[in-house]
């Protein structure tokens, strides 16, 4: 089906503004919550964060623009400041702080493997895939501590869409942020789809940053406070990693327009894809909203560009993502690319028996972990708890778990504290032993 949202009829601009009670959602209840429900509800509160940002930026940087339109770029961040508010509001207030990362992780996780499949630009796609063995590593970590300090099931908040189980080790994410920046797209050769995805991606890696800068101190266990403060800034180098793919000789015309698409395309997915008829609602109206939000863009870019706005944007609606479990294509990529680093030349990568001795990296990880991990400590402080770490995966993927983590450590810059293959063997048989002497009691 053919959509093209610059000649779809939105809602009008004086009709967008709301009240209090229009504004304030009643929240999903979280044990009836689709887990997808959840992860749209995440993605769209980070579209609005990124859209909302933008506005603020575009006015503060841009002279050559009248005082209308100015003023209409103003009223615009309004609405989408209201929008954000709807979005972040369906979030429950019994849902705790480690539950609601638990669902970031999962956004991370199922959205970055879409986009990678969906991605025209092979760049990019090895890119997404990149980042996507870490966000996967993030929701193994942050699942031991739900387990032990709430007694959370990881599964009751993934339903089972996701698998939980090591990644390429958080340790290892820490990078010099010069090597996390990439080569950046041509913005007259890219496509939309590639334009739209890394903004959609970028939009939900700095929500997520953003949540663990404004959630993550609220554990008195310190363990865990460093252990959101250590991912947290693996999300600040993921910022800078998608945002290096966009180019940065695009106006901020042009920018203005692609955000507007981009909010477009996400709520017009969320519409098509959402179960909760309630929540689906809302993203109807905000489509229309965003549709309308979009031509007054495409009026000022035409009006300043001198140019057609499907140059830049296409004449078709594009798919950022359909949120569906993409186990069989993460287990793919963890097997084939626990390994991979970033190369030490910039915007390429390597495995790490090709990383030198002087990479720019080992001495960032070296200061960072040189008391202990706290992404390491977690697994270390759950055999306590339960012999071994948490984990729900296929059988098939379960028993490789020991010979990933061997794949996916690096020799040089390893914490104090790491657990390595040989510890997680034994953790392991030890919980099974367990297993066998309670069965025969029962």
């Amino acid at each position: 089906m053919t959509f093209n949202p610059l000649k779809e009829k939105g809602m009008a601009f004086e009709k967008q503004l709301r009240n209090w009670h229009q504004i304030v959602a009643k929240p999903y209840k979280k044990q009836k919550v689709d887990c997808y429900t959840r992860t749209r509800q995440i993605l769209m509160n980070g579209i609005e964060v990124e859209g909302w940002g933008f506005k603020h930026q575009f006015n503060r940087f841009v002279s050559s623009i009248d005082s209308k339109d100015k003023a209409n770029i103003s009223r615009l961040g309004r609405i989408e400041n209201q929008q954000q508010m709807t979005c972040n509001w369906m979030c429950p207030e019994d849902q705790s702080v480690l539950e609601t990362t638990l669902a970031y992780e999962q956004v991370a996780v199922d959205l970055t493997a879409w986009l990678a499949q969906n991605e025209p630009d092979s760049y990019v796609k090895e890119t997404f895939d990149f980042g996507l063995l870490e966000d996967f590593d993030h929701l193994y970590r942050y699942s031991q501590y739900a387990y032990m300090r709430e007694g959370i099931e990881p599964e009751d908040i993934v339903q089972g869409q996701t698998d939980i189980i090591t990644g390429r080790p958080t340790q290892h994410h820490h990078n010099c942020n010069g090597l996390r920046l990439r080569k950046h797209y041509d913005k007259s050769t890219a496509s939309p789809q590639t334009k739209v995805n890394i903004l959609t991606v970028l939009s939900g890696e700095q929500q997520t940053h953003n949540f663990y800068a404004e959630h993550g101190f609220m554990y008195g266990d310190h363990v865990l406070r460093e252990t959101y403060a250590e991912i947290k800034d693996v999300e600040e180098e993921h910022v800078t990693m998608y945002e290096s793919l966009t180019d940065p000789s695009e106006t901020l015309f042009e920018k203005l327009l692609l955000h507007e698409f981009t909010e477009v395309c996400n709520y017009y997915t969320c519409v098509e894809d959402e179960t909760d008829e309630k929540i689906k609602k809302y993203w109807e109206i905000f489509l229309d909203m965003e549709i309308e939000h979009l031509h007054i863009a495409a009026e000022i870019f035409k009006k300043y560009e001198k140019r057609d706005p499907e140059e830049v944007i296409g004449s078709n609606i594009v798919i950022p993502c359909r949120f569906k479990s993409q186990k069989a294509y993460v287990q793919k990529i963890l097997e084939k690319e626990i390994d991979k680093r970033l190369a030490p030349n910039g915007k390429y990568y390597n495995t790490i028996d090709e990383i030198p001795k002087d990479w720019a990296s080992y001495p960032v990880q070296e200061r960072v972990s040189e008391i202990s991990a706290p992404s390491e400590n977690c697994i270390n402080i759950v055999e306590f708890y339960h012999d071994r770490d948490i984990i729900k995966a296929n059988e098939n993927l379960e028993n490789k778990e020991v010979s990933l983590l061997k794949k996916g450590l690096q020799k040089t810059a390893v914490a104090k504290n790491t657990v390595f293959p040989e510890k997680l063997q034994n953790m392991i048989e030890k919980h099974e032993e367990r297993k066998k002497i309670k069965e025969k009691i029962i």
